[in-house]
C-alpha cells in the first residue's frame, strides 16, 4: 500500500507499507480524495507540532514518527470490523479525524474538541488520507448521500471548521459579516455565513483568485488589502462596522483589521492559528463592548458527526459549493512537488488541492 509518511520538517516520503490490521470497531476505506490543509503545510515546514515529536509517542494513539498525513479525506468502505454495524462495505463516507480520550475535564464537560489528549487521524495516528487506504474507527465515519460525488467528501472537514466558527460566533440571519483571509477556512466561513442568512459579506484577501472564489460562494464585497483600506471601506459601508468579523489568517494586520471593522458591541471570532503577538489593548474591547472568542475545529467525540452531517446536508442541498474551492487535483506520487511545494509558493493562487491516490 502506498502512503505519504511524515518523518520531520520538509521530509514527506511516498512509500510502500504493509496493510494495517483491521480492529473489531474499525473500517477500511479506499481513499478517493484527500485535501492538503494549512495544518499539513505547517507540519511540513515547521513541525513536529501536532505530529509526535521525534523520539516520542502520542499519549492517546501511541503513534510515533513517521506518521501518515492527510486528515481531510473521503472514500469507499471496503471492509468492516466484526462489531461494526453503522456502515457497510460499499458505503461512501467522509471521516471526522478527531480522536479523544473521553476522560479529561473537557471530554467530561462535553467539549471534546478541547480534549487534553486529542489526536487526529492523518496527523498523530496510524492512518491518514494521503494513502491508498486508511483504517479508522467506525465512530469517526460519516456516510455521504448518493447524490454527492465521493471526492467532495474530502471538503467536509474544512467546511465543518467554517461551520463551527460561525456557530461559535453567534451570527444571526440578517447580520453583516467581514471575513479576513480567503484560504480554505475563510472560504468555508463565507459559505457558512451565506447559508446562515448574512446580508452583507465582506472579504479581505490579497490574492485575486481567492477573491473571485469568495464572490462565487457568497461574498457580496471583496477587497484587496494591498490596494484598499479594508477597515475604512467596511466601516463606511456599514455605518460603523459589521456585526460579526472572522479572522482566518493568524497575523497581526488581519487580527487588528477584524477588530477595527467590527461595530461597538460586535463579535470577533478568531480561527487563524498563530503563536505571534497580535497587539491588543483592553479599551478596544472594554469601552466599546466588543467580544473576541476563538474557534477550534469542530464537534468531536460522541458528537463527532453533528457538524459534519450539517456540512453534508449543505452539500446535498447545494448551499455549499465544494467545486469552487478545488483548484487542483494531483496523484499521490506528486504530493510534494505539485502539492505541498506549490501551495507554499507565495504567488500560488490555489485554495484546495486534492490528492487522488
Amino acid at each position: 500500500m502506498r502512503v505519504a509518511n511524515y518523518y520531520g520538517p520538509e521530509d514527506l516520503r511516498v512509500e510502500s507499507v504493509d496493510e494495517a490490521v483491521l480492529g473489531s470497531n474499525e473500517v477500511r476505506i479506499d481513499v478517493v480524495a484527500a485535501g492538503i490543509c494549512g495544518t499539513d503545510l505547517h507540519e511540513y515546514t515547521g513541525g513536529p507540532d501536532l505530529t509526535p515529536a521525534e523520539g516520542t509517542t502520542h499519549p492517546l494513539t501511541n503513534a510515533s514518527l513517521p506518521v501518515p498525513l492527510g486528515h481531510e479525506f473521503s472514500g469507499t468502505v471496503v471492509e468492516v470490523g466484526s462489531d461494526v454495524s453503522e456502515v457497510a462495505e460499499g458505503d461512501a463516507v467522509t471521516v471526522n479525524p478527531a480522536l479523544v480520550c473521553g476522560e479529561c475535564r473537557y471530554c467530561s464537560e462535553g467539549r471534546h474538541n478541547l480534549c487534553e489528549s486529542v489526536a487526529n487521524i492523518g496527523l498523530s495516528a496510524r492512518s491518514g488520507g494521503f494513502s491508498e487506504q486508511a483504517v479508522v474507527p467506525a465512530a469517526n465515519v460519516v456516510p455521504l448521500p448518493a447524490g454527492i460525488p465521493v471526492e467532495y467528501g474530502a471538503l467536509v472537514e474544512p467546511l465543518s471548521v467554517g461551520l463551527h466558527a460561525v456557530r461559535r460566533s453567534g451570527m444571526q440571519a440578517g447580520d453583516s459579516v467581514a471575513v479576513f483571509g480567503a484560504g480554505p477556512i475563510g472560504i468555508s466561513i463565507v459559505q457558512a455565513v451565506a447559508a446562515g442568512g448574512a446580508t452583507e459579506v465582506f472579504v479581505s484577501e490579497p490574492r485575486r483568485k481567492r477573491r473571485e472564489i469568495a464572490e462565487m460562494v457568497g461574498a457580496t464585497t471583496t477587497l484587496d488589502p494591498m490596494a484598499d483600506d479594508s477597515v475604512d471601506v467596511i466601516n463606511a459601508s456599514t455605518n460603523g462596522g459589521v456585526d460579526v468579523a472572522f479572522e482566518a489568517v493568524g497575523i497581526e494586520p488581519t487580527f487588528r483589521a477584524a477588530i477595527e471593522s467590527t461595530k461597538r458591541g460586535g463579535q470577533i471570532t478568531c480561527v487563524g492559528i498563530s503563536d505571534d503577538d497580535v497587539g491588543l489593548t483592553p479599551n478596544e474591547l472594554v469601552v466599546v463592548e466588543r467580544t473576541i472568542n476563538g474557534s477550534n475545529g469542530y464537534l468531536s467525540g460522541p458528537l463527532a458527526d453533528r457538524e459534519f452531517r450539517m456540512a453534508v446536508q449543505y452539500l446535498e442541498s447545494g448551499e455549499f459549493d465544494p467545486e469552487a474551492m478545488i483548484t487542483g487535483r494531483i496523484r499521490l506520487d506528486d504530493i510534494v512537488e505539485d502539492g505541498f511545494e506549490d501551495l507554499l509558493d507565495p504567488d500560488s493562487e490555489h485554495v484546495k488541492i486534492l490528492v487522488e491516490p
